[in-house]
C-alpha cells in the first residue's frame, strides 16, 4: 500500500513539472513572437521614411545675402468706421489686428527711480 501512494505521488510532481516547463515554453514562445513584432514593424517604418534630401535639393542663401532681423515699434491699425457691428471676418488679416510700423521708433525704457519689477514698483531687494 504504501508503494502505491509514493507511485501517486510521484506522478502527481511529474505532471506538475511538465505544466511548469509547459508553461516556460510557451513564455519564451510568446517573448520570441513580440521581439518579432517589434523587429519587423521597425523595419517597415524605416523602410516608409524618406530619404535624404539630396545636394541639390538643400536650402540655398538669397542671392542678396542672409536675411537681417528687423527691430521696429509697431501699432495697431485704426478700426474702420462703420455704422454697423463688423464681424471678424469682414475685417482684414482673417480677424487678427493688423500693425504697421509706429510713429515713434525709440524704445520705451523704464522711468527714472522705478525699479520696472513686477508688483508694487518698490526699491526691490537690496
Amino acid at each position: 500500500m504504501m508503494n502505491a501512494s509514493w507511485m501517486e505521488t510521484t506522478d502527481l510532481a511529474a505532471g506538475r513539472g511538465a505544466l511548469g516547463v509547459g508553461l516556460v515554453v510557451a513564455g519564451i514562445v510568446v517573448l520570441a513572437l513580440l521581439i518579432g513584432m517589434f523587429v519587423f514593424g521597425s523595419r517597415r517604418v524605416r523602410s516608409n521614411d524618406t530619404s535624404h534630401p539630396r545636394p541639390e535639393e538643400q536650402p540655398r542663401m538669397p542671392e542678396d545675402g542672409p536675411v537681417r532681423e528687423v527691430r521696429e515699434q509697431r501699432e495697431p491699425n485704426e478700426m474702420p468706421k462703420s455704422d454697423e457691428r463688423l464681424t471678424p471676418h469682414e475685417l482684414g488679416g482673417h480677424g487678427n489686428a493688423g500693425t504697421r510700423t509706429g510713429a515713434a521708433q525709440e524704445r520705451p525704457r523704464w522711468e527714472g527711480g522705478g525699479s520696472g519689477g513686477f508688483g508694487s514698483g518698490g526699491p526691490g531687494a537690496h
